[in-house]
């Protein structure tokens, strides 16, 4: 778990640097960018959840000790 949660939280910070990437800013709503600014909301909520996640084993692991 040390090893794949780090992975999985640059995993979905490069996915959604992708996507934004991905987006017209002239119509973001229009076309292909709706799925670009879908995918970018998905990686960034997944990228908050795993940084809850890591924050929460390592506090779990403080009152263990």
């Amino acid at each position: 778990m040390k090893i794949v949660l780090p992975l999985f939280i640059v995993l979905s910070f490069g996915m959604c640097v992708f996507n934004l990437s991905q987006i017209n800013w002239g119509s973001p709503l229009a076309g292909d960018s709706s799925v670009a600014v879908i995918g970018s909301m998905a990686s960034a909520s997944a990228f908050l959840l795993l940084v809850i996640l890591m924050l929460s084993k390592r506090i779990a692991q403080k009152l263990k000790k």
